[in-house]
């Protein structure tokens, strides 16, 4: 495997799927002192997935990098700053096959990303994943993010109900 700035000329506004499977998802529930969260398993597993862009025009400086094997792009991930606030968002990380999941091609990106957002003097790094993903939320916690907020309709007006609803994950680099 090895990791390649991607040159925004070259994957600017290509479209690319992702998808995952999900046994369960993390249910937010408002009660008297605010919300509780607690998992719940399907009856069977999902499959779930969502469509994007490489380096989307509403991105205000974009960085990526891709993993290639066998000169094929097999990941990717790509974060941009947020000057307003002082983050460094990580817009996406993907590992395209299941077969090349877990097996350090995430983990790679993830430190190639944080290294980036380190250099740019950004004071955390932020990114947004849906409760339905337990594997990715998974992963981020193990990679040193852990939960600093959620949107319960940032999709739909319907997120409770469909278990999707929007989670944000951070983590202080400073």
């Amino acid at each position: 495997m090895e990791i390649i700035k991607l040159e925004p000329a070259d994957y600017a506004g290509k479209k690319f799927t992702m998808r995952y499977q999900t046994n369960g998802y993390y249910d937010i529930v408002r009660n008297t002192n605010g919300f509780q969260i607690t998992y719940q398993a399907f009856d069977t597993p999902k499959e779930m997935s969502f469509d994007d862009v490489f380096f989307g025009q509403w991105l205000e400086s974009p960085v990526a990098f891709g993993a290639f094997e066998n000169g094929q792009l097999a990941g990717f991930v790509e974060g941009t700053p947020e000057s307003w606030n002082n983050r460094f968002r990580i817009n996406n990380i993907c590992v395209f096959q299941e077969a090349q999941r877990h097996q350090g091609m995430g983990t790679a990106l993830m430190d190639t990303i944080l290294q980036e957002a380190r250099a740019s003097g950004a004071r955390m790094a932020v990114l947004e994943t849906q409760t339905c993903n337990e594997k990715a939320i998974a992963f981020y916690k193990k990679q040193g993010f852990s939960l600093i907020g959620f949107d319960l309709y940032a999709y739909t007006n319907q997120d409770p109900e469909r278990q999707e609803v929007r989670l944000e994950m951070g983590m202080k680099l400073t």
